[in-house]
C-alpha cells in the first residue's frame, strides 16, 4: 500500500460506482449503507436540497481504488435525525452564531445504531475512519460551517474519531431485548400485572376486529401493497404533532423493486 490516500466529495450517490461502494460494506452490510438505499433516498426526493439534506458524500481512494467512504450531508435544519440538538442551535443564536448549515454523517431518517463509515477489508479501518473524520473537519473549517456530527455510529468509530478531535455526545435510547422468551406469553410473564392486562385487552380487540398481521416479500410486494404501506406510514406521522412525511410514495415503490 504505497499509494497515498486521497479524498474527494461527490454530490450524489449516482456518481459513485455501485459495485465499488457495496464492496466496502462486506458480506453482511447494513441495509442502510447499501448504495441502492442511499441512492433511492436522493432519486425519490427524500434526502435532497429541497428537504434540507444536501448530499456531500466523502470518498477515499488509494490510487484509483475506492478504500473508504461515508454518507455526508450538509443540513439546513435538524429534522429527520432523531437526535435533538435544538438547544445547541438556540444557544448559538443567542451568541450571534450561525448553527446551520452543519455537516452530518448519518443515515437519513433512521435512528438505528450501526456502521457509518465504510472501509475496505484489507485496509487499516481505524486509521481510515480517523482520516475521513479529519477530511470532514477540514471541510467545516474551510467553509465556515459551525460543526460536524456523526450520529448513531459504532463505538470503534467513535474511538477513531476522537483521534481526529471529535467529542463524544452521550444520549439515551430505549431498546426492547428478547431475554430468551419462548413466546409472547413468556414476555408477558415479566410485565407488571396492570400493563400485562392492558396488553392482553389490546390484542383481544385486534382479534375482535379481524385484523391479522403477516409478512410480505418478493412478488407479494405489489404496487398496491406498497401503496397501502405508504398510506399507513403517512397517516401515522400526520396524526403526530411533530410528524413529518420524510419519505415519499415513490421511495416505497422503488424499494419494493430494487431491494
Amino acid at each position: 500500500m504505497t499509494d497515498e490516500v486521497s479524498a474527494r466529495v461527490v454530490r450524489k450517490m449516482a456518481d459513485v460506482p455501485r459495485e465499488a461502494w457495496d464492496a466496502l460494506a462486506g458480506e453482511r452490510p447494513s441495509p442502510f449503507l447499501r448504495w441502492d438505499w442511499l441512492a433511492l433516498l436522493e432519486e425519490t426526493g427524500c434526502a435532497v436540497e429541497s428537504s434540507g439534506w444536501l448530499p456531500h458524500h466523502v470518498l477515499l481512494h488509494r490510487g484509483k481504488r475506492l478504500v473508504g467512504g461515508c454518507p455526508l450531508y450538509l443540513k439546513l435544519h435538524s429534522m429527520g435525525e432523531f437526535v435533538f440538538d435544538h438547544d445547541w442551535a438556540l444557544y448559538a443564536e443567542r451568541l450571534g452564531l450561525n448553527y446551520y448549515p452543519k455537516l452530518l454523517v448519518g443515515v437519513p431518517f433512521t435512528p438505528v445504531t450501526g456502521p457509518r463509515f465504510l472501509t475496505a477489508p484489507d485496509e487499516p479501518r481505524a486509521a481510515l475512519v480517523e482520516a475521513i473524520g479529519r477530511v470532514i473537519a477540514d471541510i467545516a473549517t474551510q467553509n465556515n460551517i459551525s460543526s460536524a456530527h456523526v450520529t448513531f455510529c459504532r463505538d470503534d468509530e467513535a474511538a477513531a474519531l476522537e483521534g481526529a478531535g471529535y467529542l463524544r455526545r452521550i444520549d439515551v435510547q430505549y431498546h426492547w431485548q428478547n431475554r430468551g422468551y419462548a413466546d409472547f406469553e413468556g414476555f408477558l410473564g415479566e410485565v407488571r400485572g396492570g400493563r400485562r392486562n392492558k396488553i392482553r385487552r389490546e390484542r383481544k380487540e385486534i382479534e375482535r376486529q379481524g385484523i391479522a398481521i403477516r409478512p410480505l416479500e418478493g412478488d407479494d410486494l405489489t404496487d398496491a401493497a406498497l401503496d397501502t404501506l405508504y398510506d399507513l406510514y403517512a397517516g401515522h406521522v400526520d396524526g403526530m404533532y411533530w410528524g413529518r412525511r420524510y419519505l415519499t410514495r415513490a421511495l416505497f415503490r422503488e424499494l419494493g423493486r430494487r431491494m
